[in-house]
């Protein structure tokens, strides 16, 4: 798995991810809190696979070359 998120764009997913699956403890009790796992486990690894199928690469944004 080669990383494809640019590390902008990987804290934002862990920040999003990680504040969508705290309301499991916080918020109301229903089950989208478990759609915070996706950005959180895309941003911890770096990679996505929806990225990966279609050939998007963000990590070279801002890069010259």
């Amino acid at each position: 798995m080669k990383k494809n998120i640019h590390p902008v764009e990987r804290i934002i997913r862990i920040v999003l991810g990680a504040a969508l699956t705290s309301l499991a403890f916080w918020g109301p009790a229903n089950p989208w809190f478990l759609l915070g796992l996706v950005p959180l486990i895309t941003g911890l690894l770096g990679w996505c696979p929806p990225y990966a199928l279609l050939g998007i690469n963000t990590c070279r944004l801002g890069k010259k070359g």
